[in-house]
């Protein structure tokens, strides 16, 4: 206890406390070009699922690894709000349901990529989504302040979804987007966090894959910029060989990519989305790695995709 009068000897501060201050500062330092650029303007990040679940199995302690990787995407996402810069996060969470409904002893069956979703499926996609994933990332957020608000596809009719294919059951795609209410949460300073789950006109609920609702509501929002976070450092020119990630790249330049079948599986769906999104707005979108979002300001950890 300290003494009547006594000066308050402040905390000790650690090594490795300064370390990642001064990395902080080094970022912040080269990253003022573009916190000058986007600063008042909402850039779209698409926090992936695979991200996550990566990170989560990376050293054999799931449930620390997956809590550390989150926190430190929660800071990062608070230290864009904290430069001016007006974040909005769309989450995946597919390994996350795939886990779910192994343990509840239900096959996953997948065409052309997408999972084939039975009314039992939606409620099971409906529930890690909404109720676990969102929920986390709402409370990482929080821990930092009131800022972080959680919300899906259906709340306020943000999102209005038609079904894919009568073959993948409740898969949905974007039909319409009102971007109202993240408009309004934007506009009170704080960092909506959106669930891809959304209704028919007729209130029948669909899931999305969550890279084609992030492009979507990028577009709607006019934002300046679309990022997705994922497990690998960006488009590789060769799918399977990562030592060709290309970093800059022409909407021509990922044509041809796409054509010669660099981008696969997961990957086809993000440079979809960007390619919209670029192509519709005339503004940068970049995939790059969750490891390296402290350089979500410059990207140079990422592929970006220029018009």
């Amino acid at each position: 206890m300290t003494a009547p009068g006594a000066v308050p000897v402040p905390p000790r501060v650690t090594r490795a406390q300064k370390a990642a201050a001064a990395k902080t500062a080094s970022v912040l330092v080269e990253a003022l070009p573009y916190i000058r650029r986007f600063w008042g303007k909402i850039v779209v990040v698409k926090y992936g699922g695979n991200a996550l679940h990566a990170s989560s199995t990376g050293n054999g302690d799931g449930a620390t690894a997956e809590d550390s990787a989150l926190a430190s995407f929660a800071e990062d996402v608070v230290l864009m709000r904290a430069v001016g810069i007006l974040p909005v996060v769309v989450h995946g969470g597919g390994p996350q349901i795939g886990e779910l409904m192994a343990r509840l002893g239900k096959e996953t069956e997948f065409r052309n990529g997408l999972r084939v979703t039975d009314a039992d499926t939606l409620d099971i996609a409906r529930m890690v989504l909404v109720g676990k994933v969102n929920r986390d990332i709402v409370s990482a957020i929080n821990v930092h302040g009131p800022l972080a608000v959680g919300m899906s596809g259906e709340d306020a009719n943000l999102i209005t979804a038609a079904p894919t294919h009568v073959d993948l059951g409740f898969v949905g795609n974007v039909s319409v987007v009102d971007p109202t209410m993240l408009e309004r949460l934007v506009a009170e300073g704080l960092i909506p966090v959106v669930a891809t789950i959304a209704a028919d006109e007729a209130g029948q609920a669909y899931n999305i894959n969550a890279d084609t609702v992030a492009g979507a509501l990028a577009e709607a929002l006019q934002a300046e910029k679309l990022i997705f976070l994922t497990d690998i450092e960006g488009l590789r020119v060769v799918a399977d060989d990562p030592t060709t990630v290309i970093h800059q790249a022409s909407l021509d330049v990922i044509d041809e990519i796409l054509r010669s079948g660099g981008a696969q599986g997961g990957m086809l769906p993000k440079v979809e989305a960007c390619v919209r999104f670029v192509m519709r707005t005339g503004k940068p979108a970049a995939i790059g790695n969750l490891r390296y979002a402290k350089e979500i300001f410059s990207l140079k950890k990422a592929t970006v995709i220029w018009p």
